[in-house]
């Protein structure tokens, strides 16, 4: 049974994400340990809420600096929600917070006149070379997004124009919307995740 390590933000529906994973047959397990984070087989980072807030519980718990050292050394990783938003270089909700970094783009608040916030489904397209994201409906719930992340393959969804749906690379997976709350698509989408080597 495969063990994944879930990183608490302070906000995050951890018990949602827990019971997506045990619906899959995995293990998860919640833990604020650096080492563990470093040393896990599969982290996930989930988050809802403030931007600066949960950085601020990272950082307090020297979980920055273990994220990035799994994420540059491509171990498999899957933020989602607020935890895709702080894998980001900043956010404009919270002004003067340096994000991971691990993302060189800025996540910006939905332009005036669409609905703010997005919550419902929305359709997921990724672009050519994705390994882990497929075409389909997910479930966001969101306020801000990111417009690009460069050096990632990258799913788009449209909501005021494009933005940034999921993003990955290697090993290492962002995505703006709840796959644990996204019905089918969303379990298939952590399956193919924990199958990886």
């Amino acid at each position: 049974m495969a063990e994944v390590l879930i990183v608490p933000t302070g906000t995050a529906n951890i018990a949602s994400v827990q019971a997506a994973f045990r619906r899959l047959g995995a293990e998860p397990v919640v833990s604020e340990d650096p080492d563990r984070v470093r040393k896990a087989g599969r982290v996930m980072l989930p988050g809802v809420g403030a931007f600066g807030s949960s950085l601020r519980r990272l950082l307090e718990h020297g979980l920055a600096a273990a994220l990035r050292e799994r994420i540059a050394a491509d171990r498999p990783t899957m933020a989602i929600c607020v935890g895709h938003q702080l894998l980001f270089a900043e956010s404009e909700e919270s002004p003067g917070v340096t994000g991971l970094g691990v993302v060189a783009s800025v996540v910006g608040r939905f332009p005036a006149g669409v609905r703010v916030p997005q919550f419902g489904w929305n359709l997921v397209r990724p672009e050519e070379g994705c390994n882990l994201l497929e075409e389909g409906w997910a479930y966001f719930a969101n306020s801000y997004r990111a417009l690009e992340a460069p050096g990632w393959r990258v799913a788009t969804a449209e909501h005021g124009g494009p933005f940034v749906a999921a993003m990955e690379r290697g090993n290492v997976i962002g995505c703006q919307f709840h796959p644990e709350l996204s019905g089918a698509y969303g379990q298939a989408l952590l399956s193919r995740w924990l199958e990886l080597r």
